[in-house]
């Protein structure tokens, strides 16, 4: 299996900046890619950006783009989101997911994190 722990959530003010991280471990054979998922309060969750894991690409959601950079570390299986110009609908819990092969090359499945808190308000 894989190990997510995720870090760096807190309260802050809008327009501060804060970096979330999340290392992988366990019996990883192979990240095909990393991600951080967001829930709001009464509302769904969402994918906030993404990264693969042999390419680099990234993509975000629309409402963190030039906000948001995710960016990872393939050597230390860490993922990390920094972002900035936070807003207070940027509140919610930030979850780390991986798409990960482990123990076996063809086993493959996501992983899920217990979630980091973030709340922006002045």
């Amino acid at each position: 299996q894989v190990q997510l722990v995720e870090s760096g959530g807190k309260s802050v003010q809008p327009g501060d900046s804060l970096t979330l991280s999340c290392a992988a471990s366990g019996e990883i054979v192979k990240i095909w890619s990393m991600a951080w998922y967001r829930r709001a309060p009464g509302k769904q969750r969402e994918l906030v950006a993404i990264i693969r894991d042999d390419t680099g690409t990234t993509n975000y959601a629309d409402s963190v783009k030039g906000r948001f950079t995710i960016s990872r570390d393939s050597v230390k299986n860490t993922v990390s989101l920094q972002m900035n110009a936070l807003m207070s609908e940027d509140t919610a819990t930030y979850y780390c997911n991986v798409d990960a092969s482990y123990e076996f090359y063809w086993r493959r499945r996501e992983f899920e994190g217990q979630g980091t808190q973030v709340a922006v308000s002045a």
